[in-house]
């Protein structure tokens, strides 16, 4: 087997999928060079050398990679943050590492203005109503309060408030879900404008999606849609977080969409893409410039937000179901002749479990937390058994998890996710769970409707009734 070194800048389970998919590789004998926030078991376990850079800064993690530059034939990056911060763009200018995620000005996820303005240049009628609030045109609170509530008259309240900068503030806040008064919508407001120009635009009502598409500077190529479960508790009630699930049906879209609506947002995608291309070929958008959520309206597909990255969890739907062979993925994506990508028609569910102060659990359900369990090593021995019964079926990756003297803890995060794989979603759902149940240790938590077949035909029943509005 052809040896092949790979830098992997890493944070949580969406990492970690990449690692064991380059590890599962039969063509390549990948040795991967892990950088991550902690010592993740998984990644400690399979790789050839393993650093921890805790704040993920870019000029430490081009040192790691200038150390073992003659080892490293291409790298691939994992968290929002590097590349916002031009991760690519440093290493590659001082190293001979090709370097898999969009450049600096391409990282169109660091600002949410600039989103909303270039959709509204290329395809107008995917933006909901919108309006950015810039603290550099307003000379008091007074001043901008007054403007907002103009704008709040004009939407009739129902609005969504969402910060420029993606680690502003309190984030993106939704009436009817986050707030229910003016008052509590402005308190918001402020703490997101304090740091910059914020958006309020209409609040959007239907199904959501996640669309996610490998470049390689020539090539859109578009993977199968997922959807993504962002509140914390079941039925979706709660806080957003960064996931708490998601599905993959067999096909190429969930069973709330259909064929034309894939079409749409493939077309919408590529419209964008052509723009920031140009005529030939933009190499500066190689990787995965483009993980939209789109929601599916009664006047069709509308874009919530770009993510200049792959998505956690939906990336870990896709890449355990890969037929083609990562590596060989990343080769084409590098050299430019990336067409199109064969997965398995299988169906797949992600579900995770988090430590107690997760999405504000432990205030909610102060009852179901076992404090004597809180601070206990995180046990997966009943889980890896499971993969004796459910063979290549299920998929555990560790998220927010450190290894500390041979044993596995839970940090403040998402601690670790597990895939189920199979011929439909609800027995994929079905290992999923089964593995989730079999993790002990603390006093994790997990949303327990991902997936299920009543969420699953409620979406369907809402997009449904959208259609016979249109």
């Amino acid at each position: 087997m052809e040896r092949v070194g790979i830098l992997v800048v890493c944070y949580g389970s969406r990492g970690v999928a990449m690692v064991d998919a380059f590890c599962r590789s039969e063509k390549y004998s990948a040795e991967v060079y892990v950088v991550d926030k902690q010592r993740n078991p998984f990644n400690v376990d399979k790789a050839k050398e393993h650093v921890v850079i805790s704040d993920l800064d870019v000029r430490k993690i081009c040192r790691f990679a200038e150390k073992y530059e003659r080892k490293i034939d291409f790298g691939i990056i994992g968290p929002e943050k590097p590349i916002i911060n031009g991760i690519r763009d440093i290493i590659e200018e001082k190293t001979n590492i090709p370097i898999i995620c969009p450049t600096k000005e391409y990282a169109i996820e660091g600002s949410k203005v600039t989103q909303r303005r270039l959709f509204q240049e290329v395809v107008p009628e995917t933006n909901p109503v919108f309006k950015v609030f810039d603290p550099k045109d307003y000379s008091s609170v007074d001043h901008v309060k007054r403007d907002v509530y103009a704008w709040l008259d004009e939407l009739n309240d129902q609005v969504a408030v969402k910060p420029d900068n993606p680690a502003a503030g309190k984030g993106v806040g939704v009436w009817g879900d986050h707030f229910s008064t003016r008052e509590q919508l402005f308190e918001h407001f402020l703490s997101n404008y304090k740091h910059g120009p914020v958006i309020i635009e209409e609040k959007l009502e239907g199904e959501e999606s996640s669309f996610q598409a490998f470049c390689d500077g020539k090539h859109l190529v578009p993977v199968p849609d997922t959807r993504d479960y962002k509140r914390a508790f079941d039925g979706d009630k709660g806080p957003n977080t960064g996931g708490m699930g998601s599905y993959k049906d067999v096909g190429d879209w969930p069973p709330f969409m259909t064929s034309s609506d894939k079409m749409k947002e493939i077309e919408i995608m590529n419209s964008i893409f052509k723009k920031l291309r140009g005529k030939a070929s933009n190499p500066d958008l190689r990787g995965m410039p483009f993980y939209d959520a789109f929601m599916h309206t009664k006047k069709g597909p509308k874009i919530l937000e770009n993510n200049s990255r792959s998505g956690d969890p939906e990336i870990q739907n896709i890449l355990p179901i890969f037929k083609d062979d990562f590596v060989d993925v990343c080769f084409r994506i590098i050299d430019g002749n990336l067409t199109r990508i064969e997965i398995e028609e299988k169906a797949t569910v992600v579900t995770y479990k988090a430590p107690p102060a997760y999405g504000g659990f432990k205030d909610v359900f102060p009852q179901r937390v076992d404090w004597s369990d809180v601070n206990r090593p995180v046990d997966l021995t009943a889980t890896h058994e499971l993969s004796e019964k459910w063979g290549d079926g299920i998929r555990i990756y560790p998220g927010s998890m450190e290894l500390r003297d041979g044993q596995t803890y839970a940090l403040k995060s998402r601690t670790l996710c597990v895939v189920g794989i199979a011929d439909d979603i609800e027995s994929a759902r079905q290992i999923s769970l089964d593995g989730i149940r079999a993790i002990k240790g603390g006093s994790l938590w997990y949303r327990t409707d991902i997936a299920s077949k009543e969420h699953i035909a409620k979406s369907v029943s809402h997009m449904k009734m959208l259609r016979t509005l249109e």
